[in-house]
Protein backbone atom coordinates (compact mmCIF):
# COMPACT_ATOMS: atom_id res chain seq x y z
CA UNK A 1 0.00 0.00 0.00
CA UNK A 2 1.80 3.22 -0.81
CA UNK A 3 1.57 6.37 1.56
CA UNK A 4 -1.23 8.24 -0.14
CA UNK A 5 -3.43 5.18 0.26
CA UNK A 6 -2.76 4.70 3.57
CA UNK A 7 -3.43 8.60 4.48
CA UNK A 8 -6.47 8.11 2.07
CA UNK A 9 -7.57 5.07 4.42
CA UNK A 10 -6.88 7.12 7.51
CA UNK A 11 -8.92 10.25 6.75
CA UNK A 12 -11.87 8.19 5.69
CA UNK A 13 -11.86 6.51 9.43
CA UNK A 14 -11.52 10.07 11.16
CA UNK A 15 -14.27 11.52 8.78
CA UNK A 16 -16.56 8.70 10.24
CA UNK A 17 -15.35 9.29 13.61
CA UNK A 18 -15.98 13.12 13.21
CA UNK A 19 -19.61 12.24 12.08
CA UNK A 20 -19.99 9.71 15.18
CA UNK A 21 -19.55 12.68 17.76
CA UNK A 22 -21.33 15.77 15.72
CA UNK A 23 -25.06 16.55 17.12
CA UNK A 24 -27.31 14.00 14.97
CA UNK A 25 -24.44 12.69 13.15
CA UNK A 26 -24.35 14.92 10.83
CA UNK A 27 -22.05 17.94 9.18
CA UNK A 28 -20.99 19.95 6.31
CA UNK A 29 -18.20 19.20 4.33
CA UNK A 30 -16.68 22.82 5.44
CA UNK A 31 -17.06 22.03 9.09
CA UNK A 32 -15.62 18.53 8.19
CA UNK A 33 -12.49 19.67 6.45
CA UNK A 34 -11.58 22.14 9.33
CA UNK A 35 -12.00 19.27 12.11
CA UNK A 36 -9.78 17.26 9.80
CA UNK A 37 -6.81 19.74 9.43
CA UNK A 38 -6.80 20.28 13.26
CA UNK A 39 -6.51 16.05 13.24
CA UNK A 40 -3.22 16.73 11.44
CA UNK A 41 -4.83 15.60 7.92
CA UNK A 42 -4.43 18.61 5.39
CA UNK A 43 -6.55 18.22 2.61
CA UNK A 44 -8.56 20.63 0.64
CA UNK A 45 -12.31 21.36 0.63
CA UNK A 46 -12.82 19.38 -2.90
CA UNK A 47 -10.89 16.30 -1.49
CA UNK A 48 -12.86 16.30 1.06
CA UNK A 49 -15.59 16.17 -0.73
CA UNK A 50 -14.59 13.38 -3.21
CA UNK A 51 -14.27 11.69 0.03
CA UNK A 52 -17.37 12.16 1.14
CA UNK A 53 -19.01 11.06 -2.04
CA UNK A 54 -16.83 7.58 -1.58
CA UNK A 55 -17.98 7.03 1.49
CA UNK A 56 -21.55 7.83 0.27
CA UNK A 57 -20.76 4.78 -2.41
CA UNK A 58 -19.96 2.52 -0.27
CA UNK A 59 -23.02 3.39 2.35
CA UNK A 60 -21.39 4.58 5.16
CA UNK A 61 -23.38 7.99 4.83
CA UNK A 62 -25.73 9.58 3.13
CA UNK A 63 -24.71 13.08 1.23
CA UNK A 64 -26.80 16.27 0.38
CA UNK A 65 -25.55 19.53 -1.34
CA UNK A 66 -26.48 22.51 0.09
CA UNK A 67 -25.16 25.57 -2.01
CA UNK A 68 -21.55 24.53 -2.38
CA UNK A 69 -21.12 22.44 0.37
CA UNK A 70 -21.95 18.80 1.32
CA UNK A 71 -24.00 17.35 4.15
CA UNK A 72 -23.18 14.86 5.52
CA UNK A 73 -25.10 12.19 7.72
CA UNK A 74 -23.54 9.17 9.10
CA UNK A 75 -25.26 5.88 8.18
CA UNK A 76 -25.48 2.98 10.27
CA UNK A 77 -22.94 0.80 8.46
CA UNK A 78 -20.61 3.86 8.96
CA UNK A 79 -20.82 3.63 12.32
CA UNK A 80 -20.01 0.02 12.47
CA UNK A 81 -16.94 1.22 10.14
CA UNK A 82 -15.91 3.87 13.17
CA UNK A 83 -16.42 1.68 15.63
CA UNK A 84 -14.32 -1.14 13.88
CA UNK A 85 -17.70 -4.03 14.06
CA UNK A 86 -17.24 -4.06 10.42
CA UNK A 87 -14.46 -3.92 7.96
CA UNK A 88 -14.42 -2.13 4.73
CA UNK A 89 -12.09 -2.21 2.12
CA UNK A 90 -10.76 1.45 1.59
CA UNK A 91 -11.10 2.32 5.21
CA UNK A 92 -8.96 2.12 7.69
CA UNK A 93 -9.69 -0.02 10.97
CA UNK A 94 -9.52 1.82 14.16
CA UNK A 95 -6.92 0.43 16.79
CA UNK A 96 -8.41 -1.88 19.65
Amino acid sequence: MSYSDFLRRDMRLVILRILCELPSYRGNSSVIANLLHQLGHSWTRDQVKAELRWLAEVGTLAVDEAGSVLVATLAERGQDAAEGRVTIDGIARPRA
